[in-house]
């Protein structure tokens, strides 16, 4: 076999010294480059809103007030997102007491993030009462609008398995509260 072209050479031998002298040049390079940022890179820890990185609030994180006996409390659908503009993610929730029939009253929520971060999310505002007999389906959020499609009854009369009339309703924060707008409509469910 034959040798290759500067193998005896004493300077082509790495030594101790030499490795040694790398890794100072290497470190130096490296430590220099954490000094030197582009022009733009002014963001730091405080100036960050510290909303911004916080997970949604959870719903079943929140004890509502809803008496539902001896029945479970059920959290039927959670949306999120930031309803307000401030930067922080809220979660709109409907929630209703259990039932194996019928059509249960719902109540529609908002809930927000408490400074405390070890702390439960806080109900800040109700859409929609329980006490009002509606049941909520459809519940979604686009563009800061929460919107969702309300079911109840025209009469007492009409039972509570087949509700007859449906709300398709939103709500939108404007001037420091949410605002309210529906399209009302009968089902055209025939009566006995």
């Amino acid at each position: 076999m034959q040798p290759l072209a500067g193998q005896d050479l004493s300077h082509t031998q790495p030594r101790p010294m030499h490795w040694l002298t790398t890794a100072t040049a290497v470190a130096a390079v490296v430590a220099a480059a954490s000094f030197v940022q582009p022009p733009d890179a002014t963001a730091n820890a405080a100036s960050a809103k510290p909303g911004r990185t916080a997970p949604a609030p959870d719903a079943r994180a929140v004890t509502f007030p809803l008496d539902c006996g001896p029945n479970r409390l059920d959290v039927v659908k959670q949306v999120s997102g930031d309803l307000d503009g401030d930067g922080t993610t809220e979660t709109v929730a409907t929630v209703r007491c259990h039932s194996e029939a019928g059509t249960p009253p719902g109540g529609v929520y908002v809930l927000a993030r408490t400074s405390d971060a070890k702390a439960a999310p806080r109900i800040v505002a109700t859409l929609l009462d329980p006490s009002q007999k509606l049941s909520v389906q459809g519940l979604a959020l686009h563009d800061g609008t929460v919107s969702a499609t309300l079911l109840g009854y025209s009469t007492t009369d009409v039972p509570r398995c087949c509700p007859d009339v449906r709300t398709d309703t939103k709500w939108r924060w404007q001037g420091g509260k949410f605002l309210r707008t529906d399209d009302r409509a009968a089902l055209g469910t025939a009566r006995v």
